[in-house]
Order: C-alpha cells, then structure tokens, then sequence
C-alpha cells in the first residue's frame, strides 16, 4: 500500500517541474489515501492554461512528511458553496468519489463492494450506477484497457470492500470488458453490447434485492449526453438504466419490460435521442412509458431535475439541495460522481456545454433555486454544489459564479413580493433569459 501510494508524492514532483516549463490547466485528482499514518494527496492546480481563467496554485503533498502545505487550492477546490472533484480525467474523478462518499478510515467502514467498469464504455458505466443504490452502495470504479489503474487499485486498497449479504458476499461487480482487481472476490456481469448489459445489471440488481424495481429508466445508446443524467438518479434511487436504440427497441429490452410488467417506464431524452417510433414501440408493452427532457443536454439535464411523477423523480424546485455538476465532454464523470448524488446532500447532475460560461438556462434554474432568509442565516436552507472534473472540465470562473447563483442571499420586503437584497455581482445572466420559478423561497 505505502509504495502504490508514494507515486502520489512524486507525480506531485514531477508535475511542478514540468509547469515551471510550460502553462498548465488544472490536472489530478483530490485523494486522500490512508494507510499506517500516511495519505498522499494531490489536489487541483489552477494555471495559465490557454483559454482558461488563471487562479490560485495548489499544492499538497505526504502529510505525514515535514514539509508543510506550501500553497493553497482556494477557491478551485473549495468555495463556501462548492466543492471540486478536479480529476484530470475520470479514472481518478471516480476513486476521488468513492472516497469522498466512502472516506473508510477512523474505524468508518468502506463498501461492501465496488463495481469495475472500463472507461472506454460509458454505457456500462450508466447502467452499473444502479449498484450504488440502496442496500447494495456499490461506487462504480473505472479500469483502462484491461488493466487496473494505480489510482484505481489504491482506491480499492483504501475503501476495502468486505462483502456482505446484500452483495452476496463479493467484493466487486465486474461489468463488460472492465479489468479484473487481484485479490477480490469478483462476480462478472457480461453482455454482448450496452442492451443487453444493462439487461444483465437489472436482472443481478433484482437478484441481490430480491424483488422488482420500483422503476425503470430508458436512455438512447447514441447520445451519452442525454443519458448522463440517468447514472445519479439509478444510484440515488436504485431504478435500473435500460438503453434504446435511436429508432427502435432491442429485443432483450423489450423481454425485460414485458418481464417487469406494470412496472411504470420513463424515457429521459428528447426525440432526437430516442426517436417516436421507438417510443411507441416501447408503450406496446408498456403503455404508461412516459417521456421526461428537453431538445438540448443542458435543458434536458434540467428537466430531468425538476421532474415528479409520484415516487419517480428529482422534484428539485425549491431551495436546500444538493447538486452536481459536469462537462457534457466527459460523460464518465457522470458515471464517476454518481455516489455523491447519493449521499450527503443527494441531488441530481446537472451538466454544462461550456467550461466557463454557465448556460443562460443553467443560471435561471439555479436563480429559481435560490435560498434567502430574513433575519437569521444560521435558521435558512442552503445548497450545495460538487464540481466534477479539473478546470479543463468546468473552469474556476464558472465555479465562482456557481458559487454566487446557490448561495444563501438575504431577501427584503418589496411591493407585494419578497425580493434578493443586492449582491456584489450580477443576479442574472446576460441578456436574461431562462424560465419559471421565481427567485427562491423564503426561510421559514
């Protein structure tokens, strides 16, 4: 353990070495890695990267070593209202959520298993969040072309994944193509394409809890961005992840919902994603499937969010949640933070086309979810917000006005409304824009 983790310490090093030479985005994950009194962490670093904001550099090394933190990561990885995951892709963005989710040290227990998916299938990926759900709490970890990545391999070492009944008794899920971890006791979980493994998860998720799913949830296999929304609410809620085909519903698909009969359906996307004629052949044995999304990513992410259908759906229309953001680029860091929307302050992704720009819509939604109070902030709701991803992925400039559009606000009495006080910055976005709502909620 302590060897796999000194690479930490040195590829901190290395890095700065290398910086020195040339501009840098933000790069690496945020781990902390506990064993025998030491933890490697690397924490995101905020360059002159082209394109990029510039910020405050970072750099934490051994914290068992002498040397003290030399500089500090604020506000890229931290703001009052924010919190980054800054992985410099999403084999690290998923160990850094497991172990943000799973912190396992001071005597708190890990998981009892994880899920191993390749980072090459991000289909797979969506499907096995449903893991995460309650009893099994399974996060999903990522593998590269066969092989078990360092920061992968000592995630697993640190989180320490026992078994349980709920898992029966094994230590990981292997999904698809993904790598095989030594030393653990592995159930694999094989399909020929995204259909059919997602078949596979929902028959193994029903399998371990022994009992149908209160849901189901049916996402293109052509357009991941409109799917990346599925993985946080399969894992905050459970509901397995079955994939149609743009203009048509695979056979195995079909068995299943025939299978789950009376099971309510919902299809999250647009047609564009999943045609009408897919749809319509869906509601030939499942009459009720309803369609839940909007004509673009950013939209659709956020319809998703405000949806309610009974016990299906986020609801998230007022102030005091959780939410997690991504790059609609990467859409395994979708599948990486799925396990903070479903624990801590649950909430759903939201993902953005622009690295530093928030979307006009994106802004209007979270203005709606604004909280205020009147006269005691320690009494009011608040929200929170993960960003997933380094600042290649969502840059520093868009965490900060994240960071302003969720944060607690005191409200004044208006004429015949309740409105914000003024803030040092901008309450809206440029040129206006988004729909519905209202400002938030007053603290009650």
């Amino acid at each position: 353990m302590l060897a796999r983790l000194r690479y930490l310490a040195s590829d901190v090093r290395h890095w700065l070495s290398e910086r020195r030479g040339r501009a840098l985005g933000a790069v690496a994950a945020v781990l902390a890695l506990g064993a025998a009194g030491v933890a490697g962490y690397l924490i995101a670093d905020e360059g002159e990267a082209e394109g990029g904001s510039g910020g405050t550099e970072v750099l934490v090394g051994d914290v068992a070593g002498p040397e003290p933190p030399v500089e500090l990561g604020f506000p890229a990885v931290a703001t009052a209202n924010t919190t980054r995951v800054p992985g410099a892709d999403p084999i690290a963005d998923a160990a850094a959520a497991a172990l943000a989710v799973f912190p396992s040290a001071g005597g708190v227990p890990g998981p009892s298993a994880v899920t191993l998916v390749d980072a090459a299938d991000w289909a797979a990926g969506v499907a096995a969040t449903s893991l995460m759900g309650d009893p099994i709490r399974a996060p999903v970890l990522l593998t590269d072309s066969g092989e078990v990545p360092d920061v992968t391999a000592d995630a697993i070492d640190a989180l320490r994944p026992a078994g349980a009944p709920e898992t029966d008794d094994r230590q990981a899920f292997r999904v698809g193509d993904a790598a095989k971890p030594d030393g653990l006791s592995t159930l694999d979980v094989d399909g020929a394409g995204a259909a059919e493994v997602a078949v596979e998860l929902a028959r193994l998720r029903a399998r371990l809890t022994g009992g149908k799913p209160q849901h189901l949830l049916l996402v293109g296999s052509d357009e991941p961005a409109f799917a990346m929304p599925a993985a946080a609410w399969a894992a905050r809620s459970g509901d397995p992840v079955l994939f149609l085909e743009r203009n048509a519903v695979p056979e195995v698909t079909l068995d299943l919902l025939k299978a789950y009969e009376g099971v309510p359906v919902y299809v999250l996307g647009p047609e564009s994603a999943v045609s009408a004629d897919a749809l319509k052949q869906v509601r030939e044995v499942a009459p009720d499937a309803q369609r839940v999304g909007a004509e673009d990513a950013v939209a659709n992410a956020i319809a998703f969010a405000r949806y309610a259908d009974g016990t299906f759906g986020w609801n998230i229309n007022d102030p005091g949640h959780g939410l997690v953001f991504a790059n609609v680029e990467r859409p395994l860091d979708a599948v990486a933070a799925a396990p903070l929307s479903a624990s801590g302050s649950w909430g759903p992704l939201l993902i953005s086309d622009d690295a530093s720009t928030i979307p006009e819509p994106l802004a209007a939604y979270l203005l709606d979810l604004k909280p205020g109070f009147e006269d005691d902030p320690t009494r009011a709701v608040y929200n929170h917000a993960w960003l997933v991803g380094d600042t290649s992925a969502l840059d520093v400039s868009f965490q900060a006005r994240i960071d302003e559009l969720i944060a607690l606000a005191p409200i004044r009495s208006g004429s015949g409304a309740d409105e914000f006080a003024p803030q040092s910055g901008p309450t809206e976005p440029e040129g206006g824009g988004g729909s519905g709502g209202g400002q938030g909620a007053r603290n009650r």
